[in-house]
């Protein structure tokens, strides 16, 4: 069987995107959306990579 894979989105509200993941965590309301793609990107590559595993301080939201 297959370890579960996180998956990053992005999600509009309004005139603001959130990257959100399916681990639980969401980001900060950004204006631009290529900022939240980059905060999904960080977080996917800090949280759910086999080097990065453990060493971040975010938390679910």
């Amino acid at each position: 069987m297959r370890p579960r894979q996180e998956r990053t989105t992005t999600e509009e509200k309004g005139a603001f995107a959130i990257a959100r993941c399916t681990c639980g965590w969401s980001g900060p309301a950004r204006r631009a959306r290529s900022t939240a793609r980059d905060d999904a990107a960080t977080h996917a590559t800090t949280r759910h990579s086999p080097s990065g595993a453990g060493g971040s301080t975010d938390s679910p939201e």
